[in-house]
């Protein structure tokens, strides 16, 4: 296979040239103050396709200061809920329209296969967006129980100014997870998007203000993490954090935080998900081996979730992996460009040899390679790789420590079901753990005994937007994307006490509020 420019759509191509590259701050797009540049590439040729806005903490001041304001103000954060509703319907409405060129921008900027952004991601923002909508005129305060003395009301108040620091594996899926909630709750937003990937979100933005989200409100900050993301973590005037990514930059922003205000540290970051494939599973392994492989594999491992993991019961193994394999060779690899391709390109040059050396070391520690194992396309000047599966990988190995980040799986055998709850719970991280079964109280007692945030049973599944998601452990805390709990995590709650009167009439009271004038008599 041989990909270039020349091979992709021209009006894609264009598209993305005309794309915004500058930061949006305070309803306009402008330079870094500097006048730096980020390169932005194709990952599927190597090629430049953009350079963007390479913002400092000049920069970041401008884009919180933008936020700050529009918060204080008021013109979204004390917008009646009907009203706030509706301006975030219209920009679901507005995205869903343009939903092609999103699609069009990442399978370039991202390396993204267009079908997952078409069938996935962007569908996925709308959705967002307008549950969240919804649920703004949904969510009650409390009246909390006294006596006839008092009365108490427990409302939730939005932050303020939420800083959202984007991960770029999926760039214009995630910005519509955080900012959706953050909107809903009355909050502005300053957004630093990846910088491997940033052009979804400027054209996020543009599409924002087109929709009449207020100025101000969404401010997007490209730029490198150690500098633009580093600046919002110590900012002093932002009250919240949301951040999906790696687990080293959340123990970042955790110090950022106690360095400066204090503020609220939303985290969702690394995972090691186990995928727990018991012994009585084997009724139906093609149908196991599928979601096996879906975990592995889908945005080519680039995913918190990913089930670089099976642990199989020994009866089932030589069935598992020869079936395994059999499904890793369907996955077509190639051209993100292309309907046809599942596993599109990894997103940078130094993140290829990363997943390569993972491979190489677990041969080296004893795991045989199954399938896959090499990069491919290199021709290309793109950055590919074969969907992998390792067998044999010992517990304890860089294999089973690290996060891979790339469509490689490793197998791992056990005995018993309290030895598959040892494992999968042998691991720093607690994001996501898959289980097959047919057997309903090995499922409930295997899913309490793993340490996991979400636990999937025969299937695949971060759950849906009516649920949390986040993780134990080193994989986070906080990062509730999902359900009422993601907009909760974008609010403070206050009390109001009120103490009240004894209700009785107190003398002269009536003659104080009286018009007339006090008799002399």
């Amino acid at each position: 296979m041989s990909l270039s420019a020349k091979d992709l759509a021209m009006d894609a191509l264009d598209l993305v040239k005309t794309a915004p590259r500058q930061a949006f701050i305070g309803g306009r797009f402008v330079d870094a103050a500097s006048g730096a540049s980020l390169p932005s590439y194709n990952p599927a040729t190597g090629e430049l396709i953009a350079e963007v806005a390479d913002c400092g903490e000049v920069d970041v001041d401008a884009a919180v200061a933008s936020a700050r304001a529009a918060f204080e103000d008021g013109r979204w954060s004390r917008l009646s809920p009907a009203e706030r509703k509706s301006a975030m319907l219209r920009f679901a409405d507005l995205i869903e329209s343009h939903a092609q060129d999103l699609v069009d921008i990442e399978s370039i900027d991202a390396g993204k296969p267009v079908v997952d952004g078409a069938e996935s991601d962007v569908p996925h923002v709308v959705e967002v967006i307008r549950y969240y909508a919804e649920m703004i005129d949904k969510v009650f305060g409390k009246v909390a129980p006294t006596g006839a003395e008092s009365l108490a009301l427990v409302v939730k108040q939005p932050v303020g100014v939420v800083g959202a620091v984007l991960p770029w594996n999926f760039p214009i899926a995630l910005v519509g997870q955080k900012v959706g909630p953050a909107l809903a709750a009355g909050n502005s937003v300053v957004i630093k998007p990846p910088e491997q990937a940033p052009l979804s979100t400027l054209y996020f933005a543009r599409l924002a203000a087109e929709a009449g989200i207020p100025d101000g409100v969404i401010n997007v900050v490209p730029g490198r993490g150690e500098v633009a993301g580093r600046a919002l973590g110590l900012h002093p005037d932002v009250d919240a954090i949301t951040f999906t990514g790696s687990t080293p930059v959340g123990q970042a922003f955790l110090r950022y935080a106690s360095e400066s205000n204090m503020k609220k540290i939303v985290l969702e970051c690394g995972g090691k998900s186990p995928q727990i494939v018991l012994g009585d599973a084997g009724r139906d392994l093609a149908a196991v081996a599928e979601q096996l492989a879906v975990a592995g594999f889908w945005n080519a491992g680039q995913n918190c979730t990913c089930g670089s993991r099976i642990l199989v019961h020994e009866s089932l193994h030589d069935e598992l992996v020869a079936t395994l394999a059999a499904v890793a060779a369907e996955w077509q690899v190639g051209d993100p460009r292309d309907q046809s391709t599942a596993i599109g390109a990894i997103i940078e040059e130094a993140a290829l040899h990363r997943i390569l050396g993972h491979i190489e070391d677990a041969v080296a520690d004893g795991a045989t390679v199954v399938h896959g194992g090499k990069r491919l396309f290199e021709e290309s000047g793109g950055w590919f790789v074969e969907p992998t599966i390792l067998d044999n990988v010992r517990p304890g190995t860089r294999f089973w420590r690290e996060e891979v980040f790339g469509p490689v799986v490793g197998i791992t055998t056990f005995r018993t079901d309290d030895e598959a709850i040892a494992l999968a719970n042998d691991t720093e991280y607690g994001l996501l753990a898959t289980l097959f079964t047919h057997d309903i109280d090995r499922a409930i007692r295997v899913s309490r005994a793993v340490r996991a945030g979400v636990i999937a049973i025969n299937g695949y599944s971060e759950g849906d937007l009516t649920t949390p998601f986040g993780g134990l452990k080193m994989s986070g805390f906080g990062g509730q994307d999902g359900g009422v709990e993601a907009l909760e995590q974008y609010t403070e709650t206050k009390t109001i006490w009120l103490t009240l009167g004894s209700g009785e009439p107190q003398p002269g009271a009536a003659a104080a509020t009286s018009n007339e004038e006090p008799s002399d008599a």
